[in-house]
C-alpha cells in the first residue's frame, strides 16, 4: 500500500497546498472552538493537529494492512490533517446543522454541563469535571454545599450550563482555600471519587509516579549525551517487550553487520575505517 498524510489532501480545491499545525487547527474548525469568550482562538497545546494527523494515518495503514491480509486488494490511503482535525471536533457541525446552535469558545468548560473546568487551588490550578447528576451530587457534598444538589438551578446539565457562572463561582471559592493536594484528597479516589487532577506541565512529569509505573518514561545512557529521557509508547500490548534499542547508534556500530552481508571481511573492513574510506 502507499499512504500519504498532507495539509490539505491530494484532491479538492486546496490540494496542494502548505499548511502547518495552526494552519491545519484553523482549518479544520478547532481553533475557532478553543479558548474563552472574551479572547481570541487558541491553538492546541503541543503539535496537535500534526498528531491527530499521524494517529489517523497509522489507523489507516493499519487497517489497510488487515484488510490486504484478508485477501483484499491494496490501498492508496490519502490523508488530509484539514480532514483529521475536522473529525475530532466533536458533534459541533452536526449540531448547527441541524438545530442551529453554535459552538462558542467556553474556556476549559464544558458547552453543555458545569462545573467542568480548571479551578485556581493556593499552589497551582485543579482540573475538575463533573459530566453527571450524581458526580455533580458528591461534589455538593464534598465541599460543604449539599443544598446545591436540589437548587432548581442546578439540578440538570442544562440548568447547571446555564448557570455555569454561579456555580463555577462557589466551586472556585472552595478550591481558592484550599492547596492541590487536599482539593484532591476531598475529590480524588481517597474522598468523593470525582474526576480531577492536578494541572501538571510537562517537565512536572518526569517523575510522576503513573506514567513511570506505565513505562511511559524512558531513559536511556548515551555515551556522550548522559542520560536521554524519551516518552515511552502509550501502546500496551500483551506480552510484547518494550523497544530493544531506543537510542540512534553510534556512528558506524552497525558497519561489521552492514558490510558482512555484502561480503566484506573483517580484514578489510579494519583496513576501510583505517584509511578513512567508512
Amino acid at each position: 500500500m502507499v499512504a500519504s498524510l498532507s495539509g490539505f489532501g491530494a484532491t479538492g480545491p486546496r490540494a496542494g497546498e502548505p499548511s502547518y499545525d495552526i494552519v491545519a487547527q484553523a482549518a479544520g474548525g478547532l481553533l475557532a472552538m478553543t479558548g474563552f469568550a472574551d479572547g481570541p482562538p487558541v491553538r492546541g497545546g503541543g503539535a496537535l493537529g500534526d498528531f491527530v494527523g499521524g494517529l489517523w494515518l497509522a489507523l489507516g495503514v493499519a487497517a489497510a494492512l488487515l484488510e490486504r491480509e484478508r485477501g483484499g486488494p491494496a490501498r492508496v490511503l490519502d490523508l488530509s490533517n484539514q480532514d483529521a482535525i475536522f473529525a475530532v471536533t466533536d458533534s459541533a457541525a452536526t449540531l448547527f446543522a441541524g438545530i442551529g446552535a453554535r459552538s462558542p469558545r467556553v474556556g476549559n468548560q464544558h458547552p453543555f454541563t458545569a462545573p467542568y473546568d480548571a479551578f485556581a487551588a493556593r499552589d497551582g490550578w485543579v482540573a475538575i469535571a463533573t459530566a453527571s447528576n450524581k458526580l455533580f451530587r458528591a461534589l455538593c457534598s464534598a465541599i460543604g454545599r449539599p443544598e446545591l444538589a436540589d437548587d432548581e438551578r442546578f439540578r440538570s446539565h442544562r440548568g447547571r450550563a446555564a448557570h455555569r457562572r454561579e456555580i463555577n463561582a462557589i466551586v472556585a471559592e472552595w478550591v481558592a482555600g484550599r492547596a492541590v493536594e487536599e482539593v484532591l484528597a476531598a475529590l480524588g479516589p481517597r474522598g468523593a471519587r470525582i474526576p480531577c487532577a492536578r494541572v501538571a506541565a510537562p517537565e512536572e512529569l518526569l517523575d510522576d509516579p503513573q506514567l513511570a509505573a506505565r513505562g511511559m518514561i524512558e531513559r536511556h545512557a548515551h555515551p556522550g549525551l548522559g542520560e536521554i529521557v524519551l516518552h515511552g509508547n502509550p501502546l500496551k500490548l500483551s506480552a510484547a517487550a518494550p523497544r530493544e534499542r531506543a537510542l540512534a547508534p553510534a556512528l558506524g556500530a552497525d558497519n561489521a553487520a552492514v558490510y558482512g552481508a555484502l561480503g566484506v571481511s573483517a580484514d578489510d573492513l579494519e583496513r576501510l575505517s583505517r584509511d578513512g574510506v567508512i
